[in-house]
């Protein structure tokens, strides 16, 4: 299922790991070394290569963002981002996130990225509430897109039913004043 939240903007269903885009993003945690979720789902389908390619990076703090080729994926490039750890909201968490996703679109930019895809970022094991993680993505996103013209096209890929309708139903903040 693909849904447009505007002409450069839109949130499909499905696994990011299938997606034939120039760069998949990589929701890591700060070892880089492969975890659960879709950061163990993207070092499998990658294949070796980006486990070696990713010990030479040597980690990557929060909100930062780090760049390898994608190996076995469709996607040429992979960035790898590490998005925090949700402690109530009162600890900055939302404005890492948005660093997450701000660090990421920099990388693609830097690297000629035309499309990218984004999964949804802290909403697994580092517990970040989704609706609240939905509109930092979405939000910040719109905010890079009306401003820059790399990367062309933004995907918000979500593994879950429920990941999707919220993304989706996240477009009403593309309109607020």
């Amino acid at each position: 299922m693909k849904m447009q939240l505007t002409d450069s903007l839109q949130v499909v269903s499905g696994d990011i790991t299938s997606l034939e885009v120039d760069a998949v993003v990589n929701a890591a945690n700060t070892t880089l070394l492969g975890g659960g979720g879709v950061d163990g789902a993207i070092h499998r389908a990658a294949g070796p290569g980006l486990l070696e390619a990713c010990r030479r990076l040597g980690g990557c703090p929060t909100g930062e963002a780090r760049i390898t080729r994608g190996y076995d994926l469709p996607a040429r490039w992979v960035i790898h981002t590490v998005g925090p750890v949700y402690r109530g909201g009162v600890y900055g968490e939302a404005d890492l996130l948005a660093l997450c996703y701000h660090s990421s679109l920099q990388l693609a930019r830097e690297h000629d990225i035309a499309t990218i895809a984004f999964p949804s970022i802290s909403t697994g094991v580092y517990g970040y509430p989704l609706e609240d993680a939905s509109r930092v993505a979405v939000a910040t996103c719109a905010a890079w897109i009306n401003e820059d013209l790399l990367p062309e096209n933004i995907i918000f890929c979500c593994f879950l039913r429920r990941t999707h309708k919220l993304i989706s139903g996240s477009s009403t903040i593309l309109t607020d004043d």
